[in-house]
């Protein structure tokens, strides 16, 4: 069994930072002392040092879409380059979707799971529920007893068949959830309003106009929607890529309720505007809920550094270039942008280089809140002896420039060409197994593990 010694790297959990070393045996974190002598060890071990870098546990991107089949193409990213650019990202584990067929819900996670076999880091998955139907609580029993352990809800694309619109249905569905010990997630912009806008609309449907055709306002009544559903039963609701200072508004008077609501944002809500929207280029930045404001900006990132919100994920759905820009209306252009391989970086600069938030708050922010909330911690978002020895090595000094050029999406492109970044991943082991190093990536296709979800 191979050994490797990472040797005096700034270890970094969400309670402290020490000059730590750590010794891992095959897949599992052996030991984490302050200091291993190597002398001790098997004359075979590898011996890594990791003086002034930063030792993590894994980043877990919670929130994407690799090879996600939709409006009759397919998005850039498959799994095996989704897996890619994660790795280079530091990023060891993700979750991603099952869709509902709408016949079984089994059934759709079990083809899922399928397609996701060339996966070469470990991958939990969301189970989406678009249709009620009367045995659904035998469902969804069935989909935990595989693994599941969060449901995806959507409070619009009635359009395309993702809404559950009666409300009485919906609430079945939150309690039979919460019967079972599962999470509820929920996109979050009212149907109605989006609907009742978009038929009395008498402008353009230029990429700056998604803006202004899916407002705040949506979002802010939807979660205040699921949040009174969540209320009568007692029981937490999940808030996906939480986009504006309404939105965050309705979340804060939900809370001041007593429901517990947990909060995910991701990088292009907290630092572009739908300024990006406008000119040739726009239709790359069209996404939903779309781009908004500085001020909403502002109000997001105040939030994270006040712990109102619990997970910075990034969405990834990524479509080509050429996809993107086939169209210039905002209703048929391909919705998504890449962020997973970006994820660590704009954080660590927004939070560490900001004075904002510690590392121990950006790891918690990355891994191991994300890890507890859906049921892979302590295997996952933990440097704790006997866990998988999914292990970033992060160099919080280095400065580089995001762009097309110094990431690895088949996008083609970044919604963040030109950031400058204090901060790269140098090395990624999963489950002791180097993935991506000095620049090199080592992954192998189909050596990604589903993980179940444990509640």
């Amino acid at each position: 069994m191979s050994s490797i010694l990472i040797k005096n790297g700034l270890v970094v959990d969400t309670e402290w930072m020490r000059h730590y070393d750590i010794l891992i045996s095959g897949s599992k974190i052996q030991r984490v002392a302050p200091s291993i002598d190597y002398s001790t060890l098997p004359h075979d071990t590898t011996v890594v040092r990791a003086d002034g870098l930063c030792v993590l546990p894994g980043i877990i991107d919670a929130h994407t879409h690799y090879h996600l089949v939709s409006r009759g193409t397919v998005t850039a990213d498959s799994f095996e380059e989704g897996s890619r650019l994660a790795a280079y990202g530091g990023v060891t584990t993700v979750v991603d979707f099952a869709d509902d067929n709408k016949v079984s819900l089994l059934d759709s996670l079990h083809q899922r799971r399928k397609e996701m076999v060339p996966m070469a880091i470990d991958y939990a998955l969301h189970q989406g529920v678009y249709k009620y139907r009367p045995d659904i609580k035998k469902e969804l029993e069935s989909i935990k007893r595989a693994g599941i352990g969060t449901l995806k809800i959507f409070t619009t694309y009635k359009d395309v068949g993702y809404l559950v619109d009666d409300r009485e249905e919906l609430k079945t569905i939150f309690k039979d959830a919460k019967d079972l010990g599962l999470m509820v997630s929920v996109h979050c912009e009212d149907d109605k309003i989006v609907t009742e806008l978009s038929a009395s609309w008498k402008g353009q449907y230029r990429p700056i106009d998604h803006a202004a055709l899916r407002p705040a306002e949506a979002e802010a009544a939807a979660i205040e929607y699921v949040g009174g559903i969540a209320a009568e039963l007692d029981m937490p609701v999940y808030i996906v890529h939480l986009s504006s200072r309404k939105g965050l508004e309705s979340v804060r008077k939900l809370r001041m309720l007593g429901v517990k609501v947990i909060v995910e944002t991701t990088p292009h809500y907290l630092f572009l505007t739908k300024e990006k929207l406008e000119g040739p280029e726009g239709p790359l930045y069209v996404m939903t809920p779309p781009l908004r404001t500085e001020d909403d900006n502002e109000a997001l990132q105040e939030a994270l550094v006040n712990g109102e919100i619990q997970v910075v994920a990034t969405d990834h759905c990524s479509f080509t270039r050429e996809q993107k820009l086939e169209s210039n209306d905002c209703r048929t252009i391909y919705p998504g942008i890449p962020g997973t391989e970006e994820l660590l970086p704009l954080i660590h600069t927004f939070g560490m280089v900001g004075g904002r938030l510690s590392m121990s708050q950006i790891v918690n922010l990355l891994s191991t809140g994300p890890a507890k909330i859906f049921g892979l911690y302590p295997e996952k978002g933990s440097l704790e002896v006997g866990t998988d020895a999914d292990i970033t090595l992060f160099d919080p000094d280095y400065s580089w420039t995001i762009s097309k050029d110094t990431t690895h999406s088949a996008s083609g492109y970044t919604a963040y060409e030109g950031f400058n970044v204090t901060g790269k991943v140098v090395m990624t082991y999963l489950r002791g197994r180097l993935v991506m190093g000095d620049g090199i990536y080592l992954g192998l296709s189909g050596d990604g593990k589903f993980l179940r979800a444990k509640r």
